[in-house]
């Protein structure tokens, strides 16, 4: 499990990225699993958890789009 003390957006992506599937903890949202590369909203969870997730999924598929996008036009 990989802990994050502060809340970093893109630090955070760039993990689930690499690794995929596992577990995180961060500060002021608690521990969130990830799977396939995208982040798992939990059945229950505050409306600032769930925004933050969504912004980090949305994060990490403009990440692997760029990705794409530079592999093709290299």
């Amino acid at each position: 499990m990989r802990r994050f003390p502060v809340y970093s957006p893109k630090l955070i992506a760039k993990h689930v990225r690499i690794f995929a599937k596992g577990v995180i903890w961060v500060k002021d949202l608690g521990v969130i699993y990830f799977d396939g590369g995208k982040l798992m909203i939990p059945r229950w969870c505050r409306p600032k958890v769930k925004q933050a997730i969504t912004e980090m999924n949305a994060l990490i598929l403009a990440e692997k789009q760029s990705i794409q996008t530079c592999r093709v036009s290299g």
